[in-house]
């Protein structure tokens, strides 16, 4: 599994800190930009990379970040088969995983600590889906709105 994350300049920070943490503990990670601080940058951009990544290789997982974690989200859900989640919090992290198979994670940069983040993410990478029934069947119906949409 390779790991993408990408943010703008209002998630750039934690995701050079995140990227160096994880990179440190064995983790295959791929930066995907922003590589520079740029105040003037958009999240569509960065979002969109990670989302292309993971939807290339189901595979694969995805961090996107930016202020809110909302705009990098609504980017990635544009993408067939990504199933990105904005996660604040450790229980909606494997809530994401175990229940809806996300397969992104949307971090909101300006209210999340590093270390809080960091547990978050390890704990998004390390829950798998729970494959019940029927969480199976609404992964089906989200299936079949986006085939038709």
């Amino acid at each position: 599994m390779m790991i993408f994350i990408g943010a703008d300049h209002r998630g750039f920070e934690l995701k050079e800190a995140l990227f160096r943490r994880l990179k440190d503990e064995g983790y295959e990670i791929t930066d995907l930009g922003n590589q520079i601080l740029d105040r003037d940058d958009d999240y569509v951009d960065y979002a969109q990379k990670v989302a292309e990544a993971v939807s290339n290789d189901p595979i694969n997982k995805g961090i996107i970040l930016c202020g809110s974690g909302a705009g990098v989200d609504m980017v990635a859900n544009k993408f067939d088969g990504i199933r990105s989640a904005l996660v604040f919090d450790i229980p909606r992290a494997i809530q994401a995983r175990a229940h809806e198979d996300a397969n992104v994670i949307s971090l909101p940069a300006d209210t999340l600590q590093e270390e809080l983040a960091f547990e978050i993410i390890k704990v998004f990478l390390s829950t798998e889906f729970s494959g019940d029934e029927r969480h199976l069947r609404r992964l089906e119906k989200l299936e079949q709105i986006e085939e038709t949409n």
